[in-house]
């Protein structure tokens, strides 16, 4: 890693959100609620043929490979969720929404010559993420709750329940899908290149934008989904810069949990490790949905409801690094 890029990353380490996003770049992709399945779709499913979590580059699958196609179907699917969510005004609009933003946020990082060591790798590396997110909602929606992970399903519910404020619906998808989904994603993709030398350069390099993406993404989601994210700019009863230390820790966390998921020498020494992995993501939520829900008869979800209907098919006011976001679909 060069120095310009090492005094980059350690000025805004203290961002972390999403931990590994897919890609977009620059031809702005817009559909009102009723037009989000007017494009041409590409199934996810059509990119399991030859799927594999490992990272091969000689693959004939896309994904698995990294190429350019397989991160636009990422997106696109992303999109859907975020787009169906948002249209009926479901709770679980906020955390749809925000991969999404995170996703265009990679793709504009992505275009910058250098700021990646191995970009096929991390467009691997986000799709396998995406795909921990969106089988786990799409099992979830159908119904099929063993198939689930239990802290997914804590999240899922929250949002259907309406039981959780905006930034708990938030927090609740990024701690399932750090805290849990992120170690097993990155000891399946490997985490050292066929040089021997560590992945770890990118996966920070991530940290070095999603900090500065903070700002934008709550005034759209006070905007768009819940006034209350933004009164005080203090979402969690923490200061943004506390809240992203405390998220930072949680992907240095994912990292350290997958090196151990890779160095278990036995299936039972792994079998605890992924125990505390779960126990570890399952407490989280509990201390999340303490902190964040509705008081019973003296706290509702209803002038978060009304004010969704009012105002959900806005374009966000305030920019992002990669220019001005639209309310459904994506650039790419």
């Amino acid at each position: 890693m060069n120095t310009k890029r090492r005094i980059r990353c350690a000025r805004t380490l203290v961002g972390a959100l999403v931990g590994g996003v897919a890609a977009a770049s620059a031809a702005v992709v817009t559909a009102a609620p009723a037009q989000a399945d007017v494009l041409p779709y590409v199934p996810w499913s059509a990119y399991l043929a030859g799927w594999t979590d490992e990272y091969v580059p000689s693959s004939d699958n896309d994904c698995v490979a990294g190429r350019p196609s397989c991160l636009k179907a990422t997106l696109k699917e992303q999109s859907r969720i975020a787009d169906e969510t948002a249209a009926s005004c479901s709770h679980n609009a906020v955390f749809a929404r925000a991969y999404v933003r995170m996703t265009q946020l990679y793709g504009h990082t992505r275009d910058i010559d250098g700021y990646y060591e191995d970009e096929p790798y991390f467009n691997h590396v986000d799709a396998v993420f995406a795909r921990y997110y969106t089988d786990a909602y799409y099992a979830w929606k159908d119904g099929d709750r063993d198939e689930v992970p239990q802290v997914w399903l804590t999240a899922f519910d929250a949002a259907e329940d309406k039981r959780v404020s905006g930034t708990g619906d938030l927090l609740l998808g990024m701690n399932a899908h750090i805290n849990r989904d992120l170690p097993y994603v990155m000891a399946a993709v490997g985490l050292v290149a066929p040089d021997g030398s560590s992945r770890k350069g990118d996966y920070d390099a991530v940290e070095e934008w999603l900090y500065e993406a903070t700002a934008p993404l709550i005034a759209e989601f006070a905007q768009r989904f819940d006034p209350a994210m933004d009164d005080t700019q203090d979402p969690f009863g923490l200061g943004n810069w506390t809240l992203f230390q405390m998220v930072s820790g949680w992907r240095e966390n994912a990292w350290r949990n997958a090196e151990a998921l890779i160095s278990a020498p036995t299936p039972a020494a792994r079998a605890l490790v992924e125990a505390q992995i779960e126990a570890t993501a399952n407490a989280a939520a509990q201390t999340i949905l303490a902190s964040q829900s509705y008081l019973p008869l003296v706290q509702s979800s209803a002038a978060r409801d009304a004010h969704c209907a009012a105002h959900v098919d806005e374009d966000p006011t305030v920019p992002y690094a990669f220019g001005q976001a639209t309310a459904y679909g994506y650039a790419y």
